[in-house]
Parts: structure tokens; C-alpha cells; sequence
């Protein structure tokens, strides 16, 4: 492996677009979706719901999703107060 090869996190083809983001809604409350802060999951903050995101991939299956507790909750978001300045 090179040293100038960029680590797998920058691989570009495992970004999801913003705009695809934008339509993408919790299977269970049909609400708004949030990419957690690492960019690893979509949240469902009104179910409780964490979705996989594998390769670029987001799972928006029932089965794949995790319950995620509120205080979890508050750790795994991004800091929404920030956005809004």
C-alpha cells in the first residue's frame, strides 16, 4: 500500500449526496432523517432509530435499524445549534 493513497473514509464513492440525504425519511414515522456525526448511520430522532450506512448505502430496513436511546441520541448527532448561527 502507498503512502499518498487516501485512507477509506475519503473515498468519494461512499458519500451520500446531500440532496439524496434531503429525501430519505424513517421507514416507521416517515420523518426527516439526520446523518450522525461520524456519517456512519441515518438517525430517526422521532423513532429512536439508527440506519446503517454500508458503502455509501444507507439501509432503511426495520431489520437493520438499532434502537438508540436519547442520551445516545444527543452523543451520535452533529451539533445541530451549530447550523443554525
Amino acid at each position: 500500500m502507498s503512502d499518498d493513497a487516501p485512507p477509506p473514509a475519503a473515498n468519494l464513492r461512499h458519500v451520500i449526496d446531500v440532496k439524496t440525504l434531503e429525501m430519505l425519511v424513517c421507514p416507521l414515522t416517515k420523518t426527516q432523517l439526520t446523518l450522525s456525526a461520524n456519517g456512519e448511520e441515518l438517525i430517526s430522532v422521532a423513532a429512536h432509530l439508527a440506519f446503517p450506512i454500508r458503502m455509501g448505502v444507507p439501509l432503511l430496513s426495520l431489520d437493520e435499524a438499532r434502537e438508540i436511546d436519547p442520551e445516545e441520541l444527543q452523543r451520535t448527532l452533529p451539533d445541530l445549534s451549530r447550523e443554525r448561527d
